[in-house]
Parts: structure tokens; C-alpha cells; sequence
């Protein structure tokens, strides 16, 4: 049975694939805007139709009055029945063109025509029956039809995976098949694409490439102006990722039709022992078609960027963590979800006097390695890297937004930090710089290693991977199987799946927390079975109202902690009823 669906999916892929995109304008027609002006045009014409009606009425009713057809009431009947009737005529166009910038969904079209079938087909057999003989085929015809409709919707859609004897699947079979010179060249023509014309297609890990000869005045440019024809042709599914290049030299292109990874079957979870050894790379993933470990400088200012739902947190883990074992961590999160796992590994700041003290110690560190490297005499910093994350950006600036020193000294992290040993990597989902930022303008300019997850539109693409928007990450596939798939600056158009860590894989990394009065090498606290996990901050805010703090003023000067953190512990533990507020002030519960 599926070799035999699969056999028939081709044939009605090309009418799911005319479907879905028929479905997919009109959904985006579909807008509130849109609406708006229908029920507008709905109610102007409406109202045009009862004047009309009124007006025709008053004229009707003038004839009667008076026999003088050049009467004054019934000329003046007469010019205000005509310019009723085409106001009216003028509102019943902006109707139509309101319901065509409308449309309903291609369902309740489909449903509506079905309707329509059936009640006419009704009808026609009730009049062609008989007391003796029930004309019948009508009914079955229209209910035939609609079986047919979703038996092809079904078939267009699936997705085949049954592999053949030389490792191709159907779908890979077909789509080989009709890539061929001589099936290309025969049928290019009815599909605009006359002058084109293919090598013999290649199957590859990461799917199906094939040679394009671009004859006359084809460019590539113009290749991919025409991807929906090449779909049409070669009967791809509408999920099915496309992409065309410019060829190794003038007049070829590259068509590569995504339909495997190279990556299948591999495992994206990060392990420390996967840090390359070149201590001036980390590895951030793999590409999906060539299954090559793909690396980006680890002293160099990184922006990273994805909308919610993407992996973004999952995939900066892999290098925060690689920042950590290296060197020094500052993580400043602006939304504080992420550092409720990173604050027992290194230090967090959420916040906000806790991100304006992060911010000034990191701009302190910087001036006095400025000084320390003056003094002898050195024009690049030779000791342990500070990585400051920032994540949430947009958050993080609105923090700061009205503090001008504060973001001075951000911007000058970000232009002046890197010879000095202290790197920013900036995440966020938002990246834009106008309006409410996600990153600074004068910012975004000294992040010079971007990558980019799926984003929003056009306008966060342009921020996200700067000259290399052309990638188009706002067009990476929404779903589950896409999350922490995206593009990398400069590297080309080829997504990229970045490792994963979990939440038990970040609290196993050794935890060391950087001070800027702390030594030049701090002492690495490796966990052990026989020595205690080092205190929280919660373990100090509690370990201070057992001895005697009642308000948070006395814990905060008893632990020395910041006030924001003495608050949120404070409201944690009272929330756990670890603690209580008496009469007296704080007190630990019974």
C-alpha cells in the first residue's frame, strides 16, 4: 500500500503544490487592514442601494403628481434617481475590489462551490426522476468530486521516504528524472524558461544539485526570479527548499533542491571535548549540506539573532560554554529565563543595577588592562579573555536607554574591548536599530561575526547578516525541525545546524566567577564528590536571615550582594515558604 501511494504522489504533487500556494495568498490577503476596507465598502454600498432605493421611489412617486415631464419636481426626481443609481454603480465596484483584496479562504471556497454543486445537482435529479426510476448520477458526481479534491490533497502532500535500489527516493527519482537534459530542454519552454539548459543532476548528502547553462540574456538573477516556474516543471512539493547560485564562472547557474541534509542522523548535542584545539575557533555547527563542522573566531565581536521559538538560546550555550572553559564569562540577561541556569557556572547579571554594575566593571577591566598593557609595552592582550553575552539586546538598551554613560560605555566595549581582551557577543530577537533597537546603532557595526536564525522580515535580515541579507533567513522554514538552523556571514548561502546543550550539560561545566579585582587567573572550582557545591546566592540570603537579618536592608549588607539579586532571592524563598514575614521582620519558617 505505500509503495503504491508513493508511486502516485508525483502525479498530484504539482495540484497540492498549485493548492497550497493559491491557500497561502489568499491568507495573506487576508489581512486587518484589508477587512477593514470590505466591511467599509460593505456598508457604502449598502447605504448607496437604500438611497437608490429611496430615490427611484420619490421619481416614481413625482410622475404620478404632475403629467408636465419638464416639471421642476420632476426633473429634480429624475437628477437625484441618476446620481443615486451611480454612486450606487460606483460602490458596487469598490465592493468588488474590496472582496478581491479580501478573498475568502480557499476552503470555504472550495466548501461554498461543493455546496453549490450539490444543490443544483439535487435539483436536477429530483426534475429528471421519475416515480419508478431515481435519477441518481448528479448527487454521486458531486460527492465523487469532492472525494477526488481530498484523495489529491492527501496524495500531493505526502511525503515520500521509501528508498529505491540505487538509494533515491520517489520524490528524489522524479525530481532527477525531470532535471535531465533532455526532459528540461523539451518542457522549458512552456514554462518561460526557453535558453536554459541543465547538466546531469547530482545527488549529494545534502540533496540534489544540478548545472544550469544560461544561454542569451539569462542571469542568474533572472534564474531566480523564476523559481516558482522551476517548481511547476519539476513537480516540487511547496515545502521543498530551492536555491540558486551563481556557477564557478559567467553564464551557469546551480539549482540545489534541499531534499536530504547531511546531517541526518547525527547528533547536535555539544560536548566540552568537541572545543577545537585551535584555541582562536569555536565550532558553532555543522552544514547541513556537506555535514563540514563549521567554525567562527572566538576573539572577535559576534551578533546573534533570531526570533522567538527559534533555538537561540540553545545554540549561544554552545558558546557561552566554550567562552567559560577558555577564559572569563560576563552574562548579562536581560530577560532572566536563560540565567536561572547559568548562575551556579559563572556570573549573571539580570537585574537592572545588577547590568549597570556588570557594565561599568567590564569597561573598568578594560581601562586598566589598557594601562597594564602601556606598561609593558604590548599592543594586544596576551592573558585570559573576558566574554561579555548580552541577551536580551533589546531589553538590555531599554534598561539603560535614558543612563548615557552606561551605553557609552557599552558602545565602547564594542569598538575598543577586542585588543584588549574583552569581546562582546550581542543576542537578540529583534535585530533592528531604529525604533525600540535590538541592538545600537553604533553598535551593530563592530559585530563584525554575524549569524542569523529565522527573522521576522526583510528589515531584520538586513541587520542580522548586514551585506549577506541576500542568505534571506526570514524565509528558513517555521517548524520544530528547523529550530537552530540559520546562515552565517560570509560563509554562503548554506544553512548551518548549531550544537545544542541542555540544562544538565551547562550545570556540569566547573563554576568560576569573575570579579575585576579578582587575580589575572582565577582558580577553577572543579566539582567533586567529596566537597560541597559552592554557596548560591539564595543559599546567602537564607544563611543571613537565620542569623538574625530582618530586612532586606540587613541582608544586603550582611551577604554583600547587589539589591535587585537580595529581592528576587528574597521573593523566591518567600514564595517556597522557606521563609517568612513576621512581625519582627524576616524569619526563617518552622
Amino acid at each position: 500500500m505505500t509503495n503504491t501511494l508513493d508511486a502516485l504522489t508525483p502525479a498530484f504533487a504539482p495540484f497540492a503544490a498549485r493548492w497550497d500556494a493559491e491557500a497561502d495568498r489568499r491568507a495573506k490577503l487576508r489581512t486587518p487592514e484589508h477587512l477593514k476596507a470590505l466591511m467599509d465598502a460593505q456598508r457604502a454600498h449598502n447605504s448607496a442601494r437604500s438611497t437608490a432605493a429611496r430615490a427611484q421611489s420619490q421619481r416614481a412617486a413625482a410622475r404620478k403628481e404632475s403629467k408636465n415631464p419638464f416639471g421642476t419636481a420632476r426633473r429634480a426626481a429624475a437628477t437625484a434617481d441618476r446620481a443615486a443609481r451611480q454612486h450606487k454603480s460606483e460602490t458596487k465596484t469598490a465592493l468588488k475590489g474590496a472582496r478581491r483584496d479580501y478573498p475568502v479562504t480557499l476552503g470555504t471556497l472550495a466548501v461554498r462551490t461543493h455546496t453549490l454543486h450539490v444543490v443544483t445537482s439535487s435539483a436536477a435529479s429530483w426534475l429528471l426522476s421519475s416515480s419508478h426510476d431515481l435519477t441518481t448520477w448528479p448527487l454521486l458526481a458531486s460527492a465523487g468530486l469532492v472525494g477526488l479534491n481530498a484523495v489529491g490533497l492527501g496524495l500531493g502532500r505526502r511525503k515520500l521516504s521509501v528508498q529505491l535500489d540505487d538509494g533515491l527516493s520517489l520524490e528524489e527519482r522524479q525530481l532527477v528524472e525531470r532535471l535531465d537534459p533532455a526532459y528540461w530542454v523539451a518542457h522549458a519552454a512552456d514554462r518561460g524558461l526557453s535558453g536554459t539548459v541543465t547538466t546531469p543532476p547530482q545527488v549529494t548528502p545534502g540533496g540534489i544539485r544540478c548545472n544550469v547553462r544560461l544561454d542569451g540574456a539569462w542571469t542568474t538573477k533572472a534564474l531566480k526570479d523564476k523559481t516558482d516556474n522551476i517548481r511547476s516543471l519539476l513537480g516540487a512539493r511547496t515545502a521543498l527548499r530551492i536555491r540558486i547560485t551563481a556557477g564557478t564562472r559567467g553564464g551557469w547557474a546551480v539549482i540545489t533542491l534541499a531534499t536530504r541534509q547531511a546531517t541526518d542522523g547525527t547528533s547536535s548535542l555539544w560536548t566540552p571535548d568537541m572545543i577545537p584545539a585551535d584555541p582562536g575557533l569555536m565550532c558553532i555547527g555543522l552544514d547541513t549540506e556537506t555535514g563540514e563542522l563549521v567554525f567562527v573566531p572566538f576573539d572577535e565581536r559576534l551578533l546573534v539573532s533570531g526570533a522567538s521559538g527559534t533555538g537561540k538560546s540553545w545554540s549561544v550555550r554552545v558558546l557561552l560554554a566554550t567562552a567559560h572553559l577558555r577564559g572569563d564569562l560576563l552574562f548579562i540577561d536581560g530577560k532572566g529565563e536563560e540565567a536561572n541556569v547559568w548562575e551556579r557556572v559563572c556570573r549573571v547579571a539580570v537585574e537592572t543595577d545588577e547590568i549597570a554594575a556588570a557594565i561599568d566593571e567590564a569597561h573598568a577591566e578594560m581601562g586598566r588592562r589598557k594601562a597594564d598593557m602601556k606598561r609593558r609595552g604590548i599592543s594586544v592582550w596576551d592573558g585570559r579573555q573576558l566574554t561579555v553575552m548580552i541577551d536580551e539586546g533589546q531589553v538590555v538598551l531599554a534598561a539603560i536607554a535614558k543612563d548615557k554613560d552606561r551605553l557609552q560605555k557599552l558602545i565602547e566595549l564594542s569598538s575598543l574591548g577586542r585588543s584588549r581582551g574583552v569581546v562582546l557577543w550581542w543576542a537578540t530577537q529583534y535585530p533592528v536599530t531604529d525604533g525600540t533597537p535590538g541592538v545600537h546603532k553604533l553598535i551593530a557595526p563592530n559585530l563584525l561575526t554575524r549569524f542569523s536564525l529565522r527573522v521576522a522580515g526583510t528589515t531584520q535580515a538586513q541587520v542580522a547578516l548586514d551585506d549577506c541579507a541576500h542568505y534571506a533567513p526570514h524565509q528558513i522554514p517555521d517548524g520544530k525541525q528547523w529550530r537552530g538552523h540559520g546562515y552565517l556571514k560570509g560563509y554562503g548561502p548554506r544553512l548551518i545546524r548549531t550544537w545544542t546543550l541542555d540544562d544538565d550539560g551547562v550545570r556540569a561545566l566547573p563554576a568560576r566567577y569573575w570579579k575585576a579585582s579578582a587575580p589575572a587567573t582565577p582558580v577553577m572550582v572543579e566539582p567533586a564528590e567529596d566537597k560541597p557545591a559552592p554557596l548560591t546566592n539564595r543559599d546567602r540570603v537564607l544563611a543571613a536571615v537565620r542569623d538574625g537579618a530582618r530586612t532586606p536592608k540587613d541582608v544586603t549588607e550582611a551577604t554583600g550582594l547587589n539589591k535587585g539579586t537580595v529581592s528576587r532571592e528574597l521573593k523566591a524563598l518567600t514564595e517556597a515558604g522557606t521563609v517568612r514575614r513576621a512581625d519582627k521582620g524576616l524569619e526563617v519558617a518552622a
